[in-house]
C-alpha cells in the first residue's frame, strides 16, 4: 500500500495541479500560475536524491522495513500540508512556500520509498520468480494512480471546474494523508528480509560491517546503469500518464472528465500488462524486455504524440494504452534488474540514489518541459529528447549482462 499510495500522491499533484495553480500562485496569470505549479514539481523530485540518501542508508544499515515506516510517515504528512494549506488569496507568498514545503517533504520521502519497497520485495521473491513479483512495485504504483485518477473523475463529473477549483482540489490530498496513516500501522507489523539478516548488524565493530560508500563506489558501474535505463523509462512514463493528460485539459481544452476516464481505461490495461511482462521476463530473460522498450517506443514516439494532440479524446485514450503497453514491459522488471546489479548490504543505497538522480533530472522535469515547449508550439524537441533518452537505454541493456534467476547475495 505504501508504494500505491506514493505513485497516488505524486499523481494527484501533477492531475490536479490545473484546479488548483491558482490557490497557490498568483491568479491573474493562469498559464504561469500553472507553470509555477509543475515547477514545484519538478522541486519535488529533486529531493528524492536526498531522501534516497538518507532512507537507503537506514535500509542498508538496521532494516528495510524501518526505512519503510519512516518513509510513510514522512509521506503521509506532506499530503496533509498539501490538503491544509491556506490559499493565496489569504496569505499571500506563505500559500507558495507551504506548497513548496510540502512538495520538499514529499519528495524527500518518495526517494526512500520506491527503492526500501523494490529491494524488500526483491529479497522476498522465490528465485525464478522475481519478475513476476517485483511486477507489483508498478502495478500497485498504477493502482495508486487509477485511484486518483478515479477519485478525480468522480469529483469533476460531481462539483464541475469551479468547484474543483475552489476546493474539491484538497479531497485527495486529505485522504491520502489518511491512508498514509493506516499503512504506516501495516508496515509496522511486517518482518525482515532474511538477506539483510544475514548482514552484519550495526552492532558489530565497524571493522567487520561492509563499508555502504564504498561498496556504492565500487559499483558505481551498476550505478551508471541504473541512470541510463531510468532516463529514458521515466521521461516516457511521466510525459504519458502526467503532462499529456494535464496538456490535454489545460491547453487543449478537452472535457476533464472524459480526459480522466480514457487514462483510466489506459491504466487498466497497464496494470493488466505488467506481471505478464514479469512473467515473460523470467521465461526468456531481462534484457529482451528492455529492448523491446526502448526500441519501440522509439519508433512509436513521434506517431503517439501526433495522435495524443489531434483534438479528440478517442486518440489520446488508444496513444496512450499503446504507449504504456511499451512502458510495461521495462517497467515491469526494473525493481529486479536493478536489486540484481548490487550486493545486499549496498542494494538500497545503490538503487536507490541513481535511480532518484535520473527521476530528478529526467522525469521531474518533464511535465514542465513538455508543457512549456508545447505552449511555444515546440512538441517535436521534447519527443526528439525523449527517443535520445530511450537510445540511450538501448544501449545500456545491449552492453549489460543476463541476471535472469541471478541469487541476490
Amino acid at each position: 500500500m505504501g508504494n500505491a499510495l506514493e505513485w497516488y500522491d505524486w499523481h494527484v499533484y501533477g492531475l490536479f495541479a490545473p484546479f488548483f495553480a491558482k490557490q497557490f500562485f498568483n491568479p491573474d496569470d493562469e498559464l504561469s500560475a500553472l507553470l509555477s505549479t509543475l515547477a514545484l514539481f519538478a522541486v519535488g523530485f529533486f529531493m528524492r536524491p536526498v531522501g534516497a540518501v538518507v532512507f537507503g542508508w537506514i535500509a542498508d544499515r538496521k532494516g528495510r522495513r524501518l526505512a519503510m515506516v519512516a518513509s510513510i510517515a514522512l509521506q503521509s504528512a506532506g499530503s496533509f500540508a498539501i490538503g491544509l494549506a491556506p490559499p493565496y488569496a489569504s496569505v499571500g507568498a506563505a500559500a507558495s512556500v507551504c506548497l513548496l514545503l510540502a512538495r520538499l517533504a514529499q519528495g524527500m520521502a518518495h526517494g526512500g520509498e520506491l527503492p526500501s519497497a523494490q529491494t524488500y520485495i526483491a529479497e522476498m521473491a522465490p528465485l525464478r520468480r522475481r519478475g513476476r513479483w517485483t511486477s507489483i512495485i508498478y502495478v500497485s504504483g498504477a493502482c495508486g494512480i487509477l485511484t486518483a485518477t478515479l477519485l478525480g473523475a468522480g469529483l469533476s463529473n460531481v462539483y464541475g471546474a469551479e468547484g474543483m477549483a475552489a476546493w474539491g482540489w484538497r479531497v485527495p490530498f486529505i485522504l491520502g494523508g489518511l491512508f498514509g496513516i493506516y499503512t504506516l500501522f501495516l508496515r509496522t507489523k511486517l518482518t525482515e528480509t532474511h538477506a539483510f539478516e544475514k548482514v552484519p548488524s550495526a552492532e558489530q565493530p565497524r571493522a567487520k560491517r561492509p563499508s555502504i560508500w564504498r561498496g556504492f563506489w565500487q559499483h558505481r558501474a551498476a550505478a551508471g546503469r541504473v541512470i541510463g535505463l531510468t532516463a529514458g523509462l521515466t521521461v516516457t512514463y511521466y510525459s504519458w500518464t502526467t503532462a499529456a493528460p494535464a496538456y490535454a485539459i489545460s491547453v487543449l481544452k478537452l472535457d476533464p472528465t472524459a480526459v480522466l476516464l480514457a487514462e483510466i481505461a489506459a491504466l487498466i490495461v497497464f496494470i493488466v500488462a505488467l506481471p505478464l511482462c514479469g512473467i515473460l521476463s523470467d521465461r526468456i530473460g531481462r534484457r529482451p524486455n528492455l529492448l523491446f522498450f526502448g526500441v519501440g517506443m522509439a519508433v512509436l514516439s513521434y506517431p503517439l504524440t501526433w495522435l495524443a494532440q489531434s483534438g479528440e479524446v478517442w486518440a489520446l485514450g488508444i496513444a496512450t494504452t499503446i504507449a504504456l503497453i511499451f512502458i510495461a514491459t521495462c517497467a515491469s522488471i526494473a525493481p529486479a534488474v536493478f536489486a540484481e546489479l548490487f550486493p545486499t548490504h549496498v542494494r538500497t543505497t545503490g538503487t536507490g540514489v541513481p535511480y532518484a538522480i535520473a527521476v530528478a533530472l529526467f522525469g521531474g522535469t518533464t511535465p514542465y518541459l513538455q508543457t512549456w515547449l508545447a505552449g511555444h508550439n515546440a512538441q517535436s524537441y521534447f519527443t526528439g529528447y525523449a527517443i535520445a533518452l530511450l537510445l540511450v537505454g538501448v544501449l545500456v541493456a545491449w552492453t549489460s549482462p543476463e541476471s535472469r534467476a541471478k541469487p541476490l547475495e
